[in-house]
């Protein structure tokens, strides 16, 4: 019997949202080596087709509308085109949930990370938007609302698609992520020398406190600033490292008045091995969002053995369990605090070990070969598969 034809329908790899690029990059993998027997998976993204940039750049207004022509033309066209040769879709990021419209519904299905995409239809006085971007959102979320199943990172998720009722409680499943491979506390010689290069030699009199993701303002990159400010008034040899491209012309001006440009490091995107090695030098790290969907930085940087302080959020709590440490959204008192007491409990060889432990434990429980798994049995409910 012919084993049915699975498209994995992935983000524009132009856009650089390394995240998703993640996601669809070790569902692919672990289904080209564990189900083979039960789908044949392909990757499916067209080139971007650059119309008014050209290759290489990945922002400004015009890049903004080359996304917008490729995400709601091109890609519709594209999809269009092949959805003959393929018996399931899977869309692997809710913002393209437009995509769903190209090919059968009972057949579809999208994967749901957060709601932040919708914010503007969800809490319009949060987040104003023209009405042109609304009538965009609103093509996106009725092609998430059509598909068989919407599957979503974490409960929290799940409870927030179900609370604006935005998908039928039978068609959402909660599928969590996982940890990728290279993030262990292991030495890797290549990757850690890379991360030296990076960072300079360990230093014995002082430490980084290290947060990885992008700038955007739901990240609160502006309470970590005005931690960090505070955290190196008794801890001067401190540095903050941050991977993920450069803070936001608004994060740039707050470093200039905390005047701590001198103790920051910032870094692009990173190799995913280079990245671990980066976790594996960090005291700690950090994720003071004000919303998020699951927290990948969360469980990679336990998978290292790194201790983590978060904000406190259902989603980050579903990460961190109580391996983690949680803090008030925005409350810089206590992340000082707690941070504080971290860096001073790391100096006991017992106590970090012990926590090294739980977070490394709490990490476990995340694999990318359970996604899979999980992933597969929803396959096999929308098709007859053998």
């Amino acid at each position: 019997m012919k084993v049915p034809h699975l498209a994995v329908i992935c983000d524009y790899r132009e856009e650089n949202w390394p995240s998703m690029d993640l996601v669809a990059d070790m569902l692919l993998q672990d289904l080209r080596r564990d189900h083979t027997e039960v789908v044949n998976a392909t990757r499916l993204a067209p080139p971007m087709r650059r119309r008014l940039t050209r290759q290489g750049t990945t922002n400004g207004g015009r890049f903004k509308a080359d996304r917008l022509l490729n995400r709601f033309w091109d890609y519709p066209r594209f999809l269009r085109n092949r959805a003959t040769e393929f018996d399931l879709f899977h869309v692997v990021d809710h913002s393209y949930g437009q995509l769903a419209h190209e090919v059968p519904p009972e057949r579809t299905i999208v994967t749901c990370h957060d709601l932040d995409t919708f914010r503007s239809l969800l809490d319009g006085g949060a987040e104003r938007r023209s009405a042109f971007f609304k009538g965009m959102t609103r093509r996106i979320m009725s092609g998430l609302g059509k598909a068989a199943r919407v599957t979503c990172d974490s409960v929290a998720t799940r409870d927030a698609l179900l609370g604006y009722e935005l998908v039928a409680p039978e068609r959402a499943v909660v599928v969590p992520n996982g940890v990728h491979p290279a993030c262990s506390p292991e030495a890797e010689p290549l990757a850690d020398a890379a991360a030296a290069r990076l960072l300079g030699p360990v230093r014995p009199d002082g430490f980084d406190i290290l947060h990885v993701g992008s700038a955007v303002p739901r990240k609160r990159l502006d309470v970590l600033l005005r931690v960090f400010a505070e955290l190196r008034k008794g801890f001067p040899g401190a540095r903050l490292v941050r991977v993920g491209g450069a803070f936001m012309p608004q994060q740039k001006e707050l470093v200039k008045q905390l005047d701590i440009a001198e103790a920051l490091v910032v870094l692009p995107h990173l190799d995913r091995k280079v990245l671990a090695a980066v976790y594996r030098r960090a005291a700690v790290v950090v994720q003071p969002s004000e919303r998020e969907g699951f927290g990948l930085p969360v469980i990679e940087a336990m998978a290292c053995g790194t201790p983590v302080v978060a904000s406190d959020l259902p989603a980050l709590r579903e990460v961190g369990g109580k391996a983690a440490i949680f803090c008030p959204v925005g409350d810089v008192p206590s992340w000082t605090q707690a941070l504080t007491q971290l860096l001073t409990e790391n100096r006991y060889p017992q106590q970090r070990d012990q926590r090294t432990a739980a977070a490394r434990a709490q990490a476990a429980k995340f694999t990318w070969a359970e996604y899979a798994n999980k992933m597969v049995s929803i396959y096999k409910e929308l098709l007859p598969l053998p």
